[in-house]
C-alpha cells in the first residue's frame, strides 16, 4: 500500500500521526470491498454473487464506504508499524491509536485519504547524569537481640496452649475469649455491635475497643463495664475523641506454654539440628544473609532514586494507569475478592481506590520510573548471563537457606521461575558496575529493626 506519514512528539510520551493513502490506494481497497459482498450478497430478484455492485452500493454505500474506510486505516496502520523505522512510534499495548477528537476522515474514492491518530509511545528513557551521586551503606550487624528475638518466636510457635487455672486473672499475653457489646447511655446494647467468642492476645491491641489495658484483672466468668474516652487523634476515625461504654464477660483465658530453649527444641524443630547451638548458628546465618540483601536493596533503591530525580522519564498516562490496574487486580487476588467488589469495599471504608494503591504498593510512578531506568541501563550495557554464574547462585542461595543445591534447582525448575533468578543476577552485576560510577559512603548505624521496619 502506497502510504505517506507525518508524526508529531505531544506531552507525556504520545504522537500525532498523520497518515495519507494515495486516492488510487482508497479507490482499489473500496472495490476489493465492493466485490467481497458482491460475491457473498443475496437479495430478492438476484441469485447468490450476480448482485450488480450499483445496486450494491445503491442499497448499501454508506456502511460499504464506512467498512473500506476501517479496512484501510488499519491496514495502512499495520504496515506503518511494521517498518523497521518504526521503533519509537509504535504504540503501547494498552493505547490502541485512536481518530483525533475522534474526527472521522472524508472517504472518497477520487481523494488521497488523510486521517491522525493519537496514542501513546514508550517513553525516552537516557540515563546520562551520574554527577554528584552518593550512595549511603547503612552501618547494622546481627546481635543477641536479634538471635533472640528469633528463639522467642520459635518458642511461641511451638508452644503449647492451656487454659489458665480458673480464678487467675488475666495478664498481658494471654490469649482470652470475650463476649462484649457497646452500650447506650441507657445501657441497652447499640445495634449491631454484640459480639461473641471474640479471641485475641492481651497486649496486642487487636480489638476494636482497645480494652486490653481494661480487662486485665478480671476472671473467667467475670463481667464489666467499661467507659473508655478516646484521644480525638486516634487514628480509628469511629472512636476518635468519643466516649464508649462497653459490656465484657470474659469467657475463657489462656496462656501460651513456652517450651525450654534447649537441645530437643532444636530436633523439634528440624531433623538436622542436633543441638540448640547448631539452630543458633543456623539462625544467626539466615539473620546476616537477610540484612545483606537488605542493606544492597537500601543502596540500590538510594541509586535509583537520585538517577530517577537527575535523568526525567516523561510517563505516559496510560503506562501509570495499566500498572495501577495491574495493581489492583493483584490486590484482589490477595484479598480473594474481584477487582469490582474489592472497590466497593473500599470505598464503603471511606477510602479511595488511588489511596489504597498508595498505601499496599506504593507510588507506581516512581516505581516504573526505576524500572525502566534500569532496563535502559542492562540494555545499554548488555549484560548478561552465564550458565556457571546461574550455578553459582544456586549454590549461594543453598548455602544461606540450609538446603540442598538439589533443592534450590527444584524450585527454580520452573521457566518463569528461572527467568526472574536470571534478572535477578542481571541486576546484581549492573548495581555493581554503577556503584564504580558513583560515591558510595558509610551511613550512619542503624538498629537491626529499624532497617527492616515498615518493609
Amino acid at each position: 500500500m502506497k502510504v505517506t506519514k507525518e508524526v508529531t512528539k505531544l506531552e507525556n510520551s504520545a504522537v500525532k500521526l498523520t497518515a495519507t493513502i494515495s486516492k488510487e490506494e482508497v479507490a482499489a481497497g473500496y472495490s476489493k470491498n465492493l466485490a467481497k459482498y458482491a460475491k457473498n450478497v443475496q437479495l430478492p430478484g438476484f441469485r447468490k454473487g450476480k448482485v450488480p455492485p450499483k445496486v450494491l452500493e445503491q442499497k448499501y454505500g454508506d456502511s460499504l464506504k464506512q467498512e473500506a474506510l476501517a479496512d484501510l486505516i488499519d491496514e495502512s496502520l499495520n504496515q506503518i508499524f511494521a517498518e523497521e523505522d518504526a521503533k519509537d512510534i509504535r504504540p503501547l499495548p494498552y493505547s490502541q491509536p485512536r481518530l483525533e477528537n475522534d474526527k472521522i476522515p472524508e472517504f472518497s474514492t477520487e481523494k488521497d485519504l488523510v486521517f491522525t491518530v493519537v496514542y501513546d509511545v514508550f517513553p525516552t528513557v537516557e540515563v546520562k547524569d551520574f554527577s554528584k551521586i552518593e550512595v549511603k551503606e547503612p552501618q547494622c550487624e546481627v546481635g543477641e537481640k536479634e538471635l533472640n528475638e528469633e528463639l522467642k518466636a520459635i518458642q511461641e510457635r511451638n508452644a503449647m496452649v492451656i487454659d489458665k487455672k480458673d480464678g487467675d486473672p488475666v495478664e498481658k499475653d494471654n490469649i482470652v475469649t470475650i463476649d462484649y457489646s457497646e452500650l447506650n447511655d441507657d445501657g441497652s446494647v447499640v445495634d449491631g455491635s454484640k459480639r461473641e467468642g471474640f479471641v485475641f492476645t492481651v497486649g496486642t491491641g487487636e480489638n476494636i475497643y482497645k480494652i486490653d489495658d481494661d480487662i486485665i484483672g478480671m476472671k473467667k466468668g467475670d463481667t464489666k463495664e467499661i467507659t473508655k474516652t478516646y484521644a480525638k487523634d486516634d487514628a480509628d476515625a469511629d472512636l476518635a475523641g468519643k466516649t464508649k461504654k462497653i459490656s465484657v464477660t470474659v469467657k475463657a483465658i489462656k496462656v501460651r506454654d513456652l517450651p525450654a530453649l534447649d537441645d530437643d527444641l532444636a530436633q523439634d524443630v528440624n531433623e538436622k539440628y542436633k543441638t540448640l547451638d547448631d539452630l543458633k548458628k543456623d539462625i544467626t546465618k539466615g539473620l546476616e544473609a537477610n540484612l545483606k540483601r537488605k542493606i544492597e536493596e537500601v543502596k540500590s533503591q538510594s541509586l535509583l532514586d537520585q538517577l530517577v530525580e537527575k535523568n526525567p522519564i516523561v510517563l505516559p498516562a496510560s503506562m501509570v494507569a495499566a500498572e495501577n490496574e495491574h495493581r489492583w487486580t493483584m490486590m484482589a487476588q490477595q484479598f480473594r475478592t474481584t477487582p469490582e467488589q474489592l472497590e466497593k469495599m473500599v470505598a464503603a471504608s471511606g477510602q479511595t481506590k488511588e489511596a489504597m494503591l498508595e498505601q499496599w504498593a506504593g507510588n507506581a510512578e516512581k516505581m516504573l520510573k526505576a524500572r525502566l531506568v534500569v532496563d535502559a541501563l542492562l540494555r545499554e550495557k548488555n549484560i548478561s548471563v552465564t550458565p556457571e554464574e546461574v550455578e553459582a547462585e544456586y549454590t549461594k542461595l543453598a548455602e544461606e537457606s540450609g538446603t540442598s543445591v538439589e533443592e534450590i534447582k527444584k524450585y527454580y525448575d520452573e521457566p518463569r521461575a528461572k527467568e526472574y533468578i536470571i534478572d535477578e543476577i542481571k541486576e546484581k552485576k549492573l548495581f555493581e558496575e554503577l556503584y564504580k560510577q558513583v560515591k558510595v559512603s558509610k551511613g550512619d548505624k542503624v538498629a537491626f529493626a529499624d532497617l527492616f521496619k515498615n518493609n
